[in-house]
C-alpha cells in the first residue's frame, strides 16, 4: 500500500514556489522583451556604432546564469544598493533574456525585405509609420517562436534564483524533500507542476502564432 509523508501543506508550500516562479517569469520576459526590441532595434539600424553593445550582449549570453546572480548579489552588497533578492533575482534574468531578445527582434526585422519597405516609404510612410505598420508586424511573425522558446527556457531559469535564498518551486521542494525523505515522489510532483506551467504558455503562445498567421 503507497504511504507518504506528503501533507496538504506541503502541496501548498510547491503552489506557493510555483506562483513565485511565475512571477519571477513574467517580470524577467516583460524587462528581456522592451529591453531587446529597443536594442534589437538599435543593433539592426545602427549595427556599426551599436558593435560594443554586442559584444556587451555577448557577454550575457555566454557567462552562465548562476555566475550572474552571484555577482549581481556581490554587487548589490558592495554598491549598498539594498535592492530586495527579489528585484535582484528579476532584473538578473531580465538582462539575460534582453540579452537573446535583441538578436530575436534584429533577426525577425532582418527578415523584412528591403523592397517592401522601399515600396511602403514610396507610398508616403513615414520611416516610423512604415515600421509600426508593416516592419514590425511582419518581424513579429518571424520572432515569435523564437521568443515564447525564451520565455519558457527562462520559467526553468527561474530554479537558479535558489542561490539567492528566494523560495520558488525548487527550493520550496528542497525544503521538504529535506523534512520528508521522500524525493522521487516530490521531483515528480514538481516536474508535473512545471510541465502544466509549461503547456499552458505553450498553448497560449501557440494561439497567439495563429492569430498573427491568420491573414496569409
Amino acid at each position: 500500500m503507497f504511504d507518504t509523508s506528503l501533507t496538504r501543506t506541503d502541496l501548498l508550500i510547491l503552489l506557493d514556489g510555483a506562483w513565485l516562479t511565475l512571477q519571477l517569469t513574467f517580470w524577467a520576459v516583460l524587462i528581456g522583451t522592451l529591453g531587446g526590441i529597443a536594442l534589437g532595434w538599435l543593433r539592426t539600424t545602427l549595427p556599426r556604432l551599436t558593435l560594443p553593445l554586442g559584444w556587451v550582449l555577448d557577454v550575457f549570453r555566454s557567462v552562465p546564469l548562476l555566475i550572474q546572480f552571484v555577482l549581481a548579489n556581490s554587487l548589490n552588497s558592495i554598491l549598498g544598493l539594498h535592492w530586495s533578492t527579489m528585484l535582484i533575482g528579476c532584473v538578473t534574468l531580465g538582462m539575460y533574456c534582453a540579452a537573446y531578445c535583441t538578436d530575436i527582434v534584429r533577426s525577425g526585422l532582418q527578415s523584412v525585405s528591403p523592397h517592401v519597405r522601399r515600396a511602403a516609404r514610396s507610398l508616403g510612410l513615414s520611416y516610423w509609420q512604415e515600421m509600426r505598420c508593416i516592419s514590425a508586424p511582419l518581424a513579429a511573425r518571424v520572432a515569435f517562436p523564437s521568443w515564447l522558446n525564451m520565455t519558457l527556457a527562462a520559467m526553468k531559469d527561474t530554479a537558479l534564483v535558489m542561490w539567492l535564498g528566494l523560495s520558488e518551486l525548487l527550493r520550496s521542494s528542497q525544503a521538504i524533500i529535506t523534512r520528508i525523505q521522500e524525493p522521487l515522489l516530490v521531483l515528480c510532483i514538481v516536474g508535473l507542476i512545471y510541465y502544466v506551467m509549461s503547456w499552458v504558455v505553450a498553448w497560449c503562445g501557440a494561439h497567439v502564432e495563429r492569430r498573427l498567421n491568420s491573414n496569409d
